[in-house]
């Protein structure tokens, strides 16, 4: 586990008569030792319980269907047996005394299609359904696996993961050419050491109106590893067309005072401090950052002031959503965190999933405000 040591926070003054005691993000400098990075590395909560028999597809789209049916018969073709010699058998056959060789034909899936489709819970589901212990099994989004070689480094990364059967890697990012090419690299060392990959994408800069991801721009952007992958379409409803959720309105510095301060586990921090925080801690740990925690609690909230920042505060939102901690908030409403030119650069992607999230997750903090 993690160690938390404390610091200096900025936090609004403490209610009179009120408890239990709230604790602060900016008070925490966790620490995360490797392995545990690595061992995160699986489907966040609210996928734990998904599986293809809860997949319900779509009767109008036959191609649903049939990504469940391939991606079953994926995983099962994933539990290789050891080797007389007790090792692990490679997917070509060869055992850990030969010298491994890329495989011969596709040993990945990318799974491509449009928002809303159920690509991530698929994507979870075969990382269920492979047969392999979970520590031989690895999933993450594309930026927690950057984030991962930026805390170990590309040759640890690369020895950690070469002994996996199967690596899962969601949202893709193929809007950042550099890390696009760092992680290509990474998965051409795991190709040649027989570890299995499966993917999805989001979409290039541009693109954003489009019904749904082209598998094209895909094996373009991660090119020699193409020939690895076999794309699944997956068609259906693209909720994009149904617009952002509005977000709710803020409650008042004094309401979510009180809230943190009744909520056995919350935190509270002012939002400006809280920013100014991520940038003294790896994003690697901002994972760590949110453990134990019921609940954030936020004041002052404003737009973000740079792009660096925003970036942050991105992957900050998509672990609190991924362990579906509530956020209580006042000050500005999140759809307003990012300027028009953030929500219309490179990035807007990631900015416009920031606050879709950030906004269901204030929707499940308003039961934390006491009503008159």
């Amino acid at each position: 586990m993690s160690t938390v040591s404390s610091s200096s926070a900025s936090v609004p003054a403490p209610i009179t008569g009120t408890a239990p005691a709230t604790v602060s993000l900016c008070a925490r400098e966790p620490h995360v030792p490797a392995d545990r990075l690595v061992a995160e590395m699986v489907p966040p909560p609210r996928f734990d319980s998904v599986r293809f028999s809860t997949y319900i597809p779509d009767p109008n789209q036959p191609s649903q269907s049939e990504a469940v049916r391939v991606l079953e018969g994926f995983a099962s073709g994933l539990g290789e047996a050891p080797d007389a010699a007790g090792g692990r058998r490679g997917f070509l056959g060869f055992g850990r005394g030969r010298a491994p060789k890329a495989p011969a034909g596709p040993r990945g899936v990318y799974l491509d299609g449009g928002y809303g489709v159920g690509k991530t819970h698929l994507l979870a589901s075969l990382w269920h359904a492979t047969p392999a212990e979970p520590s031989r099994k690895a999933f993450g989004t594309f930026v927690e696996l950057t984030n991962l070689v930026g805390a170990l480094g590309f040759q640890q990364t690369v020895r950690t993961l070469s002994g996996h059967r199967l690596l899962c890697i969601d949202e893709f990012e193929l809007d950042d050419p550099g890390d696009t090419v760092l992680v290509s690299s990474l998965l051409a060392r795991l190709v040649e050491s027989g570890v299995a990959l499966a993917a999805t994408s989001n979409t290039l800069p541009g693109k954003l109106g489009e019904g749904r991801f082209a598998a094209a721009d895909f094996l373009r952007e991660i090119q020699g590893l193409s020939a690895h992958f076999r794309a699944l379409r997956i068609d259906g409803e693209d909720y994009r067309h149904r617009g952002l959720p509005e977000a709710p309105a803020p409650y008042s510095d004094e309401q979510v005072t009180r809230a943190a301060q009744a909520t056995g586990g919350a935190s509270l921090d002012d939002f400006p401090a809280l920013l100014d925080h991520l940038a003294r801690v790896h994003p690697s740990r901002y994972g760590a950052l949110t453990d134990g925690l019921t609940a954030v609690c936020l004041t002052g909230v404003r737009p973000v002031p740079d792009q660096s920042t925003a970036l942050r505060l991105v992957v900050l939102a998509d672990r609190l959503y991924d362990r579906e901690v509530p956020v209580l908030a006042s000050g500005l409403p999140f759809d307003r965190l990012f300027s028009e030119e953030m929500l219309k650069g490179g990035y807007r992607k990631k900015y416009f999933r920031a606050i879709s999230r950030l906004t269901a997750l204030a929707r499940d903090a308003a039961r934390l405000v006491e009503t008159p």
